[in-house]
């Protein structure tokens, strides 16, 4: 009877902790796509792409 009770105990307390983490993981997720990473910053442009090199030239 107390195997029964303590795999019944591990089965809540793991599906707990799923929903726990879905939980943190949805808010998570909402927090990032309500941000935007890819905007630059207002006043700073973008940074002009890098010269190709000239062969048998220095490296910079």
């Amino acid at each position: 009877m107390e195997t029964l009770i303590l795999i019944a105990a591990i089965i809540v307390m793991t599906a707990l902790g799923m929903w726990l983490i879905h939980r943190l993981n949805r808010q998570h997720g909402a927090r990032i796509a309500a941000f935007r990473f890819g905007d630059a910053l207002p006043g700073v442009g973008r940074r002009p792409g890098r010269r190709p090199r000239t062969p048998g030239g220095p490296a910079r």
